[in-house]
C-alpha cells in the first residue's frame, strides 16, 4: 500500500514510518525536516513541507492509498497544528479521491473522558495541557465530519522501550482498570495495522495498558 505519514519525524511518527516500511508498504514521510529520519530503505520517500501549508499537503497526498496523521507540536502547549493540519489533510484527500484516513488523537477525548483518572482530568488536561486537549477534540470533530473512511486512534501517555503487544484496545468508556500508559512502539504497530485491518473503520478506538 502507498501511504503518506504527516508528522513523520515525531516520536511516534518516526516509529510508525519504520514499522510500515518493514511491513512492506511504500511510505512517504512528510515533515518540515524529513532528513532527520534515520531510515534507509528504497520504499521510503521524504517530502519536506509544513502541515499548515494546504497546497503542500495536498500535493503530497496525490497518488497514495492511505494517509496517517501523527501531528504534534513537540514541547509546545499551545497552537493548532493538530486541527488545522488535519483539516488540510482532509481537504487534500477529498481533492485527490483518497479515502482511508488514520488519525492519532488522545485518550480522554470526547466519550473516552471517563477512562481518565483524577490526575489527567483535573491537572494535565484540565490545566497544564488544556489547549492541546481542546485541539485534539477539534481534530476529531473534523475527522468525523470528513466523509472519509476514517479511524481515530486514542493512545494514553507514551513510554519508551520495545513493543510489548500486551496493551488493551477497543475498551468502552467505563473502563477504568488502565495504567494510562502505552509504549510508542506499540502505538506505531497499532497504527500500521489499521492500514489493512478495518475492524475499527468509522470508529474512535482507545489503546492503553
Amino acid at each position: 500500500m502507498k501511504v503518506v505519514v504527516f508528522g513523520a519525524t515525531g516520536s511516534v511518527g518516526c516509529l510508525t514510518v519504520a514499522e510500515m516500511v518493514s511491513e512492506g508498504h511504500e511510505v512517504t514521510a512528510f515533515a518540515r525536516h524529513p532528513e532527520r529520519l534515520d531510515i534507509q530503505n528504497p520504499a521510503l520517500t521524504r517530502v519536506a513541507g509544513d502541515a499548515m501549508d494546504g497546497a503542500a499537503v495536498a500535493g503530497a497526498i496525490r497518488g497514495h492509498d492511505a494517509v496517517v496523521v501523527t501531528l504534534g507540536a513537540g514541547k509546545s502547549r499551545k497552537g493548532s497544528i493538530r486541527s488545522q493540519g488535519t483539516m488540510n489533510v482532509i481537504r487534500g484527500m477529498q481533492t485527490h479521491g483518497v479515502k482511508r484516513l488514520i488519525c492519532q488523537s488522545t485518550l480522554g477525548a470526547h466519550e473516552s473522558w471517563n477512562n481518565l483518572n483524577f490526575f489527567w482530568k483535573r491537572i494535565m488536561f484540565g490545566a497544564v495541557l488544556r489547549p492541546v486537549f481542546k485541539d485534539h477534540e477539534l481534530q476529531e470533530n473534523l475527522v468525523r465530519a470528513s466523509g472519509l473512511d476514517w479511524t481515530i486512534v486514542r493512545p494514553s501517555a507514551f513510554t519508551d522501550g520495545p513493543a510489548t503487544d500486551s496493551f488493551k484496545e477497543g475498551f468502552g468508556r467505563q473502563e477504568r482498570n488502565l495504567t494510562l500508559k502505552i509504549a510508542r512502539a506499540d502505538l506505531a504497530g497499532f497504527l500500521t495495522r489499521q492500514l489493512t485491518d478495518l475492524a475499527y473503520a468509522q470508529r474512535a478506538v482507545g489503546v492503553s495498558n
